[in-house]
């Protein structure tokens, strides 16, 4: 298949393209069949110069062969009055060119599911937490009542029960401390 391609010239950083027709497995600055004009970006857009420069009649006689523009020289095809009827340019639209493969979706899905997990486990470890709280807070009441409402001869065993309750609340409040000491080994 024939192309109408640039092919690279010019020094280091210092561009300069031939506008070439050539078979589309040559390599870009190789084998060409005809060089139809040239393109010096280099040039200011609206200098004495022009900056792209094409032999209109060649080009023609080419696209008539069914040689087929790349997407630049289109563009300055279509540029050009006596070839704009013959080449119609228009600038491509790639919707999903933003958005990431197949892959990443995949990581950004896991790094998702860990992230949800993470939170799940720490919400049970919360209401593990808060159900201990609270039996222990039930349990010291409970003994309390059980000593007010116990007559004086089993006051002893009701004063052991009450020194047990605030043992049960300091076991409550320790749970939340060693919650938070594995939340820090899991984020480290």
């Amino acid at each position: 298949m024939l192309k109408i391609r640039l092919a690279r010239g010019g020094a280091k950083k210092r561009p300069y393209y031939h506008i070439v027709v050539a078979d589309s497995h040559a390599p870009r600055d190789g084998k060409f069949i005809e060089k139809v004009g040239s393109y010096n970006p280099m040039l200011p857009r609206d200098g004495e110069q022009p900056r792209v420069a094409l032999k209109a009649d060649r080009i023609a006689e080419w696209l008539g062969k069914g040689a087929q523009p790349t997407d630049r020289v289109a563009r300055f095809l279509s540029q050009d009055e006596a070839l704009a009827d013959k080449v119609k340019w228009t600038q491509g639209n790639n919707p999903k060119k933003a958005e990431p493969g197949k892959k990443a979706q995949e990581r950004a899905a896991e790094r998702a599911q860990r992230e949800a997990d993470r939170l799940e486990a720490e919400a049970a470890a919360k209401a593990e937490a808060a159900e201990a709280a609270a039996r222990a807070k039930e349990e010291a009441a409970a003994a309390k009542a059980a000593a007010d409402a116990a007559p004086a001869e089993e006051a002893p065993a009701a004063e052991a029960a009450a020194e047990e309750a605030p043992a049960a609340d300091a076991a409550a409040e320790e749970a939340p401390a060693a919650e938070e000491a594995t939340e820090e080994k899991a984020e480290g």
